[in-house]
């Protein structure tokens, strides 16, 4: 049965409707779901999310997936999307991601997510709809997104230099890697957020550029 799975299901994360879809032709779909959870061929992350068992895999879980999958709308966004950009140096352990809901964190077998509220006027801007491999896409913050995200909260950003202090030393971003961010996609930002923060970071880029 896993082999047949495997067949229909090309990609390694998948959920609830997916599942049962791909189990349609047995009698009892819901018992072989039971069936593949106790032998481990498949692993619940969440509820109606699942990935497959270690042995069945044929490459790795992707984070990414599953972080706009547990919870959304979603995308991911803060340290993890400047991780995954190349701009921050550290690996970030908690899949951080932004959503137009409550405030929610879980912790599941493959990893931690957390996923903070932002208004929902000012969710779809900045947003990618990247491609990860030949099946898998998720949403993700573009860098200037990202970072308009992690500091428009932050009332202790007085100016455009403040800014600068802090994603320099504190973020530890490359200064080359900053001057590379579009002026652009800041600006279509800053005229959603209306945030001064985030109207700091835009200057700061005008003039750097």
């Amino acid at each position: 049965m896993i082999e047949e799975l495997r067949k229909k299901l090309p990609a390694e994360e998948f959920d609830y409707l997916v599942l049962m879809d791909a189990l349609k032709n047995y009698k009892k779909p819901r018992d072989k779901i039971t069936q593949l959870l106790k032998t481990k061929s498949i692993i619940r992350v969440k509820k109606g999310i699942y990935i497959f068992g270690q042995k069945y895999r044929k490459g790795p879980v992707s984070l990414e997936v599953l972080a706009n999958q547990i919870y959304g709308p979603s995308y991911i966004s803060l340290e993890y999307a400047l991780s995954y950009h190349g701009l921050i140096p550290e690996r970030v352990q908690w899949v951080t991601s932004i959503t137009s809901q409550k405030s929610k964190s879980f912790e599941t077998p493959v990893g931690n997510f957390s996923y903070r509220h932002i208004h929902t006027g000012k969710y779809i801007v900045g947003v990618d709809d990247v491609q990860l491999d030949t099946y898998r896409f998720c949403l993700m913050a573009s860098p200037e997104k990202a970072i308009a995200d992690i500091i428009a909260p932050m009332t202790d950003m007085i100016n455009k230099e403040t800014v600068k202090e802090y994603l320099v030393d504190s973020m530890r971003i490359e200064p080359h890697e900053l001057f590379q961010l579009s002026v652009k996609r800041a600006e279509e930002i800053s005229k959603v957020y209306k945030n001064a923060r985030v109207n700091y970071f835009l200057q700061f880029l005008k003039d750097s550029q």
